[in-house]
């Protein structure tokens, strides 16, 4: 009920609930546009792509919302952006040109948004072309390269459009505007997800225990992500008494806190794009021997690659959650500011021991949040594997939809205390 009155509350203030129903309404365009189908392609065909064992676009689909399997103008879903993000998140390290334009402040991340826009056009051809030449070649009705054309120009253009969306999201809404059309692809798969599980309990296929085994699994991933999500580690500061003129300044106590999961679904959403890129070379080489190991040893789908995809999944999530927690986290610039106001953590020197103390204190606790990532995205795949239960949509699905709302809420909470109302984060 405090959810509701608080909601209730942000809908009385005009900036806010402009905010939320421009963000509905972004988020409304996306699925209609997630319904619009390609022009040019034979449905009967595209049907008979997905007819046999369809694990292998497990992954797209879990992204697109069913709009990859479907093949609408938003098939590419914004994939496309986030391994461009990627990309020039890893250049930073690597290239000091990189490395300046992130040090430049808000000029520096404006260019450094224009390069992930130009890069996300050419990764969103590649792809597209990859599909309307590759994969999905014999679903072109008409076989010429002016179709092929047409139908790449469209899907590059529905990528172009979901990262204005996103951007346009941020601008004027609530929340991560990329974080939240993969939600709302997460969410509209919820009712065809419930009635492929109805339908497999009704022919006899899955028992009532099963079904029982996985709301408690999906209650578990909802309350332990909120359990990790919302918890800190908080560092005692102690800032010493000065005085200026007649006053005397500091002398109070406070705490620093820091994130168990710093970096939110983020690594789980990065991980998932690296393991999509062998996967999206297979769109090039359909039926070919590439193709054949790559669903062998690299798709969840394949045996013994459920296990090779587990455990480089479990990598690249605790490598992802260390490396957004560094760049989202910066020890150096917390202790100096520390210390230029008088304070300091009790029992360690200001400077140089700060900064390591709170390396080591970040470095603990990110490694708790990240085996937890990893465990809940990775363990579903292999239940899924040697149960036959489809709990991939539950376990992945269900971290990134509750975590993407569990920001949007904090972010929502922070405009309602700018306002001096009550929050519903306690």
């Amino acid at each position: 009920m405090e959810m509701l009155k608080t909601i209730s509350q942000a809908f009385k203030v005009a900036e806010i609930r402009s905010k939320i129903i421009f963000t509905l309404l972004m988020l409304v365009v996306f699925r209609i546009g997630s319904n619009i189908p390609v022009p040019g392609i034979n449905r009967s065909a595209l049907a008979q792509v997905f007819a046999g064992d369809t694990g292998l676009f497990d992954l797209f689909d879990l992204f697109s919302g069913g709009a990859f399997s479907n093949f609408t103008i938003f098939a590419l879903s914004i994939t496309p952006y986030i391994t461009a993000s990627i990309i020039i998140q890893l250049l930073t390290i690597a290239f000091p040109y990189f490395e300046r334009l992130a040090k430049e402040g808000q000029e520096g991340r404006k260019k450094m948004a224009q390069i992930t826009r130009y890069l996300t056009i050419i990764l969103a051809i590649v792809q597209a072309l990859g599909l309307t030449v590759g994969l999905f070649r014999q679903a072109v009705v008409d076989q010429t390269w002016f179709s092929f054309i047409v139908i790449i120009l469209v899907l590059t253009a529905g990528t172009a459009f979901l990262m204005w969306l996103g951007e346009q999201i941020n601008e004027k809404g609530i929340g991560n505007g990329i974080s939240l059309i993969i939600f709302g692809g997460i969410v509209a798969r919820i009712p065809s997800g419930l009635r492929s599980l109805w339908t497999q309990y009704s022919d006899g296929t899955l028992s009532i225990i099963t079904l029982i085994l996985f709301a408690v699994f999906a209650i578990v991933v909802i309350l332990g992500v909120i359990e990790v999500q919302q918890g800190t580690r908080r560092i005692p500061v102690q800032y010493a008494k000065r005085v200026v003129g007649r006053k005397m300044y500091g002398g109070q106590s406070t705490h620093i806190p820091l994130k168990v999961n710093q970096a939110g679904v983020i690594p789980v959403i990065f991980a998932l794009s690296i393991l999509q890129f062998p996967l999206t070379i297979t769109y090039f080489f359909p039926g070919s021997g590439f193709t054949d190991f790559v669903t062998k040893w690299l798709s969840p789908a394949g045996n013994p690659g459920v296990w090779v995809y587990a455990v480089l999944n479990v990598l690249l999530i605790i490598f992802f959650n260390y490396f957004y927690t560094a760049v989202t986290f910066n020890p150096v610039e917390v202790a100096q500011n520390m210390k230029a106001n008088g304070g300091f953590i009790p029992g360690i020197r200001p400077g140089k021991a700060t900064i390591e103390y709170l390396n080591k204190v970040m470095s603990r606790i990110s490694f708790v949040g990240a085996i937890f990532l990893a465990i809940i995205a990775t363990m579903p795949t292999l239940v899924s594997q040697f149960s036959g239960l489809d709990m991939r949509f539950g376990g992945t699905s269900l971290l990134i939809a509750v975590g993407v709302a569990l920001d949007t809420m904090k972010q929502l909470e922070n405009q309602m205390v700018m306002r001096n109302y009550q929050g519903f984060l306690k």
